[in-house]
């Protein structure tokens, strides 16, 4: 019963965290070369956006990458399923799939540029899938609007965890990440992920005590007049 009604308030985490599921264990059961060729098929890199396969955009968010398939998807089920807990399916869908797609679009988009203009050494069919881009975007969102020490600290060490990994490794997707920990600070100054998830509904009046100004203020009733006796 509260697995139900657990699952009833995360809907979308529960079909996005078995849509990951099922393409690991889909994975799982092919040959290197197979896995390899899936990943380039749906990996969002220059050479996808200059044929025009948009739809990698997605299903690159499909398939986890650089961990482990179960830590990942256990990652997008605890912040994904917080998000979506606390501030409704819709919102957190929505920063999760715009962190994904925004920051994929602003450092793909970069390398696109710079193969337009013909620079040298641009990698055009990079691999480019994972789930990373919109967990960063909606943990980052979720701290800013937690506010207090943990929106403070809890962003900053964000920042710096993915800044030492970018110095590190000096790979794209670290930069994404980066850009991704500031849309969704970015996100969460709006006033639409700052209102709250319910219908705000009134507090009850509480009833006037004794000492209140209702009891002690004398009520003015209207003046009867006798009748007089003759």
């Amino acid at each position: 019963m509260k697995a139900g009604k657990t699952l009833r308030r995360v809907p979308g985490t529960a079909v996005y965290v078995t849509a990951l599921l099922s393409t690991a264990w889909w994975l799982k059961g092919q040959s290197a070369a197979e896995r390899a060729r899936f990943v380039r098929h749906n990996s969002s890199n220059v050479h996808h956006i200059d044929v025009g396969k948009w739809w990698t955009l997605f299903t690159s968010g499909l398939v986890v990458d650089g961990v482990p398939a179960l830590v990942g998807i256990g990652a997008v089920a605890a912040v994904l399923g917080c998000a979506e807990w606390r501030r409704g399916t819709l919102r957190a869908c929505t920063v999760f799939v715009y962190g994904h797609l925004t920051a994929t679009l602003m450092t793909e988009g970069f390398l696109w540029l710079m193969h337009v203009v013909r620079l040298p050494g641009v990698p055009t069919r990079a691999r480019d899938v994972g789930i990373s881009y919109g967990l960063v975007t909606t943990a980052a969102c979720l701290l800013a609007l937690a506010g207090g020490r943990l929106a403070r600290y809890g962003l900053a060490l964000l920042a710096s965890v993915l800044t030492v990994a970018l110095l590190y490794d000096q790979e794209l997707a670290d930069v994404g990440h980066l850009i991704s920990l500031v849309l969704g600070a970015l996100a969460a100054r709006t006033d639409w992920l700052r209102a709250p998830s319910g219908p705000a509904t009134a507090a009850p009046a509480a009833p006037a005590s004794p000492d209140s100004e209702e009891w002690t203020t004398p009520r003015h009733t209207p003046a009867h007049t006798a009748g007089r006796q003759e």
